[in-house]
């Protein structure tokens, strides 16, 4: 029995908070950049959720590293995480459907668990995994069939976001072999206080300003990511990452997708047709099966969302 009797209602809320918000963060995104420059969009959202998540960390006595080698940790996963992957989500989702952006991500298990088995650290892949590797890169190649209304910009975003799955993929891999020294909000704070200093001087340079408007929907989808995106649901994860087992943590990454299909369906009239329907339900079978077999699953630190 845990000594906090109050324990499993925290995880239970832990969970709700990681399911949902994650699960939301494809829909606000895509309202967000229907409004808003893609690239300024994204690095004003981690600009001010990264001083948010300093001045808790700095709160709670977390201090800014000195060791070099720390920074050059925190620059490559910022790069990786939140400039390369949450960067190329954010862009593709001016394209493609929140329900599909979701469901194309969620291939980050898919890769975990193939980069999870290279180099001298890694683990061997079950006969379970490999299937469930197969079927999941199969049910994204279903998921890429063009459509009626294909578009080569639509599959751009299609291809950018995959890319951003093994970007992400990538870098949680490095994060969980570097083990670094600075706790973990400090590190979460300073990750996104440069990759939103490196995504707004994008925006600037691609000449974004001019682009920017102060509309209800677009500040509304901003302060969301915020707050909820970036700070509630790290926060919500970062705890769960101590108290339960990565399998079970490693679960949000087919709920989430099953959330934002459903509210892009709800909010924004998403829909899906018989062939995406099917790559759906494919993707997410692999996912289930490399997320169940692993028996040290390797998750990601934070949302791509």
């Amino acid at each position: 029995m845990h000594p906090d009797p109050g324990w499993r209602w925290k995880v239970i809320v832990a969970f709700a908070a990681v399911y949902l918000i994650w699960g939301s963060t494809y829909l606000a995104i895509r309202v967000g950049v229907q409004e808003l420059p893609a690239a300024l969009f994204a690095g004003v959202r981690f600009v001010f959720a990264g001083l948010l998540l300093w001045a808790y960390a700095a709160w709670r006595g977390q201090r800014i590293p000195r060791a070099i080698i720390e920074w050059k940790f925190l620059i490559v996963t910022a790069l990786l995480l939140f400039v390369s992957a949450n960067g190329l989500v954010v862009w593709g989702e001016q394209w493609v459907p929140s329900n599909q952006a979701a469901l194309i991500v969620a291939t980050t298990a898919l890769w975990l668990a193939w980069f999870g088995a290279l180099g001298h650290d890694g683990h061997k892949l079950s006969a379970r995994t490999v299937a469930g590797l197969a079927l999941g890169f199969l049910g994204v190649a279903v998921l890429l069939l063009p459509g009626k209304d294909f578009v080569f910009d639509h599959l751009a975003a299609q291809l950018a976001l995959l890319a951003a799955a093994l970007s992400w993929a990538v870098g949680s891999i490095y994060l969980k072999r570097a083990k670094p020294a600075t706790p973990p909000f400090m590190s979460a704070a300073l990750q996104s206080l440069i990759a939103g200093a490196v995504l707004c001087t994008i925006g600037v340079i691609d000449g974004e300003i001019p682009r920017w408007t102060w509309t209800e929907d677009g500040m509304m989808s901003l302060a969301y990511l915020i707050v909820f995106g970036s700070c509630f649901g790290y926060a919500a994860y970062a705890w769960l990452l101590h108290e339960v087992n990565p399998a079970m943590l490693g679960t949000y990454a087919y709920v989430n997708p099953a959330i934002a299909v459903v509210l892009g369906w709800w909010w924004l009239d998403e829909r899906l047709d018989a062939v995406q329907l099917g790559g759906m339900i494919v993707i997410l079978a692999g996912v289930v099966l490399v997320t169940t077999s692993r028996p040290k699953a390797v998750v990601p630190p934070a949302q791509r969302g």
